[in-house]
């Protein structure tokens, strides 16, 4: 099992810059391919970008292309969520998720999942 700590969430403006962080314990971070997702309220959850295992593909929702980036340490257990040109629209809690196999984009294709970290941009 892995267990996935979130952080970097706040306040910014919009135009504004973050990078969320997510923390995994366990020997076996590389294994797992990882996801973040976001969640506004009264919406449901959904995917914004995954990375493989090594870090070699990543995949992300076609509303942050071009604006955020994901990354990997696996020396650090550690997946990044860097996001740029930030919008009002992108406020939600933002999760971090782990799945022990091929990178997938699916909420329900993801085993492990964080607390979550709040997100708000204001206009």
């Amino acid at each position: 099992q892995v267990q996935l700590v979130e952080s970097g969430g706040g306040l910014v403006q919009g135009g504004g810059s973050l990078r969320l962080s997510c923390a995994a314990s366990g020997p076996t971070f590389s294994s797992y391919a990882m996801g973040w997702f976001r969640q506004a309220p009264g919406k449901e959850r959904e995917f914004v970008a995954a990375i493989s295992q090594t870090g070699t593909m990543s995949y992300y929702a076609d509303s942050v292309k071009g604006r955020f980036t994901i990354s990997r340490d696996n020396a650090k257990n550690t997946v990044y969520l860097q996001m740029n040109s930030l919008k009002p629209e992108d406020t939600a809690v933002y999760y971090c998720a782990a799945r022990p196999r091929a990178l997938r984009v699916g909420v329900r294709e993801y085993d492990y999942w964080g607390q979550g970290t709040q997100v708000t941009v204001s206009s």
